[in-house]
């Protein structure tokens, strides 16, 4: 109660947060207003890609839609930002991001070609790793709030990561609600506070850039593939003919059997031209280049978070969460020091 009452008569020095003088005069101890964070944040997380359009050496655009199957995707993250921060008011807190990342995208897929039955099967599987440097701007807030002697904290944040093979930043947006506790020591100044909660993301999905194709496929392996591949398109140009050719007229006259031989062909000639056309980039691997537009997004939106921060005064602050429980696992560690504003 003397603690207490020793902060109700003392004068908040600061100019922010707004009615820190009136917090202060309840009893409550405010945290120092500013503050600056360094952070990790490492993370990998299944993307699901769809609408995927390839070309090269700016040459025309090919739909692969229904010809390439990506039995994975996982995108890799590292980075370290740099997160300034303000306690506008004694509930809510507003800060930026400053990070630069190391990313990367692998992905497994196959290439799928329908047969004489119009049935689809897989002639060739290919997987490729993309690596990227990345610059991250953005701004966020925290809402914060105590309940029934916990916390609970509605955190969000905007932010625009540029990737120079990209031709646009991909804006992200995340969510993060958690409610935890605070344990004081016998020193005021120390504690540990522990919390749980959520964390959901959401990107923009459209994504289009160009890559050289020496840093995105095996050429070395891919030359043999090509030039199966280029084998079984006739194969199955061959295959599809025969098909059709041994309907009798009233079959071939049939809607369902019309449309089957018209999609096969419409595949197997895209098919055909992707393949001479990756052929030809082949042959000047070192300098060709791919073009290519898609959709993507987090395969789970949302995941499980725990985490706990360590206050060894009222300057200093040592932070660590992990996420889990989807397809996407986090963890950030940090450091942050506060002062008065």
């Amino acid at each position: 109660q003397e603690h207490a009452d020793s902060i109700k008569k003392a004068v908040y020095p600061y100019l922010l947060p707004i009615w820190g003088q009136k917090v202060t005069e309840k009893g409550f101890t405010l945290p120092y207003s500013a503050g600056l964070s360094l952070n990790y944040f490492g993370q990998e997380s299944d993307l699901i890609i769809d609408d995927l359009s390839v070309g090269f050496n700016n040459g025309p655009m090919y739909n692969l839609q229904e010809i390439v199957r990506f039995k994975s995707a996982v995108s890799t993250a590292q980075s370290i930002n740099l997160r300034p921060d303000f306690w506008i008011f004694p509930f809510l807190n507003v800060y930026g991001i400053f990070a630069k990342a190391k990313t990367s995208t692998a992905i497994d897929a196959g290439l799928w070609l329908p047969d004489t039955a119009n049935n689809w099967r897989e002639i060739a599987a290919f997987s490729s790793k993309a690596d990227f440097d990345a610059v991250t701007t953005g701004f966020g807030m925290t809402p914060t709030v105590g309940v029934a002697g916990c916390f609970l904290i509605l955190d969000m944040n905007m932010a625009w990561t540029s990737i120079s093979a990209i031709e646009k930043p991909v804006f992200s947006f995340v969510f993060g609600p958690r409610i935890g506790k605070s344990f004081k020591f016998k020193n005021p100044e120390r504690n540990i506070s522990v919390w749980a909660g959520g964390f959901r993301v959401s990107m923009s999905s459209e994504t289009k850039g160009s890559l050289n194709l020496a840093e995105v496929l095996p050429v070395d392996e891919l030359q043999g593939k090509v030039d199966e591949g280029i084998a079984k398109v006739d194969e199955a140009e061959n295959n599809v003919n025969t098909w059709w050719d041994g309907l009798t007229e009233q079959e071939q006259n049939n809607p369902v059997n019309k449309a089957k031989y018209e999609t096969a062909n419409n595949v197997i000639e895209t098919t055909g031209n992707i393949m001479t056309a990756l052929d030809g980039a082949l042959s000047t691997a070192s300098t060709s280049t791919v073009q290519y537009s898609l959709t993507k997004k987090p395969k789970d939106m949302w995941n499980f978070v725990l985490g706990s921060q360590f206050q060894l005064n009222r300057h200093f602050m040592l932070r660590a969460e992990y996420g889990f429980l989807s397809s996407r696992e986090q963890l950030t560690l940090g450091i942050q020091y506060r002062f008065g504003l």
